[in-house]
C-alpha cells in the first residue's frame, strides 16, 4: 500500500488519480499511523516551502516522515515535496526543512521567466530503477521557481536546464525527489509513477 501524504498543500487529488490509474493500491495519509502501516510514501505538493513545512508540523508528520526513510520504505517527494527533502530553502525567508537530504533550495536567477511554468526536458545522469525507460531528452511539465541545489553531486539523477542545468530528480537509497509534476507530464510521468510502484512492491521496473 501506497501511502499518500494529505496535509492540505496542492496537488493531493490528482498525483491520488495518476496512482490509481496505474492500478496501485493507495490510500491518502493525514496522520503518522497510516503512514507507518504503509509499504511506500508520496509526499506531493503545490506551495510555498514555508507553507509546506508548517502544515507538516501542525499535523504532526515531520517524525513520521523521517522513520519511514529510516526505515528504507520507498519515498516519493514531488515538486515542493522534493524540496523540503533538503536542509533548508531561502523562499520568502529563511526556512528549514526536513534534512533527509544535504543541501538548500534557491531561487532560479538569470536571463529566465520565474517562475518556469510548461515542459520541459529531463536528462539523467546515472542509472537508477526510478528511471526506467526515461530516455535523455524525455519532455515532462514544471511549475517552480526556487530548485534544489544538493551538497552531493552524487544525489543527482537527472537534470534539466533552465538558464543553467539544475537536479530535476534526486535519489539516495530508496529516497527520491522529482521536480517536475509526474501527474501532468503524460506518458512520461507515468512511467516514473509506474517505476515507483514496481520498487513499492518489490519488483524490477
Amino acid at each position: 500500500m501506497i501511502a499518500i501524504v494529505d496535509y492540505g498543500i496542492g496537488n493531493i487529488r490528482s498525483v491520488f488519480k495518476a496512482f490509481q490509474h496505474l492500478g496501485a493500491e493507495v490510500t491518502l495519509a493525514g496522520d503518522g499511523r497510516t503512514l507507518k502501516r504503509a509499504d511506500g510514501v508520496v509526499l506531493p505538493g503545490v506551495a510555498a516551502f514555508g507553507d509546506a513545512m508548517a502544515r507538516l508540523q501542525a499535523l504532526d508528520l515531520i517524525t513520521p516522515l523521517r522513520e519511514a526513510v529510516a526505515a528504507g520504505k520507498p519515498f516519493l517527494g514531488i515538486c515542493v515535496g522534493m524540496q523540503v527533502l533538503f536542509e533548508e530553502s531561502e523562499e520568502l525567508g529563511l526556512h528549514r526543512g526536513l534534512g533527509l537530504l544535504p543541501g538548500r533550495v534557491r531561487r532560479f536567477a538569470g536571463p529566465v521567466r520565474v517562475p518556469q511554468i510548461g515542459w520541459n526536458q529531463v536528462f539523467p545522469v546515472r542509472e537508477d530503477p526510478l528511471l526506467a525507460g526515461i530516455q535523455p531528452g524525455d519532455w515532462v511539465y514544471f511549475a517552480h521557481s526556487y530548485y534544489a541545489e544538493p551538497a552531493d553531486r552524487s544525489l543527482v539523477l537527472a537534470e534539466t536546464v533552465y538558464a543553467a542545468p539544475y537536479p530535476s530528480v534526486v535519489g539516495r537509497g530508496r529516497l527520491y525527489g522529482i521536480q517536475f509534476h509526474p501527474e501532468k507530464s503524460q506518458a512520461v510521468g507515468l512511467r516514473v509513477l509506474g517505476n515507483f510502484i514496481a520498487l513499492v512492491e518489490g519488483r524490477q521496473p
